[in-house]
């Protein structure tokens, strides 16, 4: 749909002070504050035309308007422009992947914890998808009489470990004897195409122990695509506070349960990593608890490859440039920082 030029400049007016303030902008407050050459009667006809064609609501009959969903997904689309950060704010973020770390884990709740204090928003990073990563190395190292540590090394870097109970009578060159067997077996495969193979291999060679079998297989399942609950990193959950769509009692309950269940949350993450950025708006999102909010996403990479998404759910009213650009800028750091581990090899 086009609008008009003046419609246009009244319609971004209205969304810029809405969102810099969270209150319903009048046509003398646009006229004041944004120096149009119109009267406020004029202003107010336009406004009352924009209300018609579903950009404004007017939540109160004697009070202005505010942008509607329909409002946003015009501006984002087509009105918004970039915001660029500063060097402050591009130092911060820089700041945060500064130190060194050993594990993709704490990469992923670094990046949480710069998105949630960056954005003043709740984060979300989906840890990495690594199915179509490379086999570089398979070890299983006891630790204790009954347990072992299972480490998966992929040219993506050092997947999370996992421990496995450890059969009786097992021993440290047993452990040993396996990882080689599987190192062998399935290395410069994908871990999608060895998944078959992976069995495979562990029933001709260690039949014997079928429990073990099942441990090994469910431990490297588990961690190379971690998924609902376990699949998600969260940051800045307290914000939902300061969220004015959610001072209702129960909605803020409905909200908070899938903060904590994350299941939800893991399939939505999974679908925005085919996706570059993202953003969806009120009821652009297919769940209900999420009808007054909005959600803006990105993807990070290991090789050119797009392994997980990291994005941030706030109030429609968010400040969709700033995040986008915040957005555009951890993903680049992201990239470096993760594309550190394959080339360290982590092994």
């Amino acid at each position: 749909m086009d609008l008009s030029e003046r419609k246009l400049c009244i319609l971004k007016a209205v969304i810029d002070d809405y969102i810099t303030t969270g209150f319903p902008v009048g046509s003398g407050t646009i006229s004041k504050k944004h120096g149009f050459e119109l009267s406020s009667a004029t202003i107010r006809n336009e406004m009352a035309d924009l209300e018609e064609l579903g950009f404004l609501d007017q939540p109160h009959t004697s009070a202005g308007r505010i942008p509607s969903h329909k409002a946003y997904r015009y501006y984002v689309d087509r009105m918004m422009k970039i915001a660029k950060l500063n060097a402050q704010e591009a130092g911060r973020i820089r700041g945060y992947f500064e130190d060194k770390m050993s594990e993709i884990e704490q990469v992923m709740e670094k990046a949480a914890q710069v998105l949630s204090e960056t954005t003043h928003q709740i984060s979300m990073v989906l840890r990495p998808q690594l199915r179509k990563s490379i086999i570089k190395r398979i070890q299983m190292v006891k630790i204790t009489q009954h347990k072992a540590i299972l480490l998966v090394v992929t040219n993506a870097g050092l997947v999370k470990d996992s421990v496995i109970v450890v059969p009786e009578g097992i021993s440290a060159d047993y452990m040993e004897m396996i990882s080689k067997l599987l190192t062998e077996k399935l290395s410069g495969k994908t871990l999608e195409d060895a998944e078959k193979d992976l069995v495979a291999c562990l029933n001709e060679n260690i039949r014997e122990n079928n429990e073990l079998v099942t441990d090994i297989v469910s431990a490297i399942e588990t961690s190379v695509e971690p998924h609902g609950r376990n699949g998600i990193v969260l940051g800045g959950t307290q914000n939902v506070i300061d969220y004015p769509a959610y001072m209702s009692v129960e909605k803020a309950k409905n909200f908070i349960a899938v903060l904590e269940s994350k299941d939800m949350l893991y399939d939505l993450m999974k679908k925005a990593t085919q996706l570059e950025f993202s953003v969806k708006i009120g009821h652009e999102n297919e769940e209900k608890e999420l009808f007054d909010m909005s959600v803006v996403t990105a993807t990070y990479k290991i090789n050119g490859k797009s392994l997980g998404s990291f994005g941030v759910i706030g109030p429609t009213r968010m400040d969709y440039s700033k995040i986008v650009s915040i957005l555009g800028y951890v993903s680049n750091s992201l990239n470096s920082v993760l594309s550190d581990f394959t080339e360290t090899g982590e092994d």
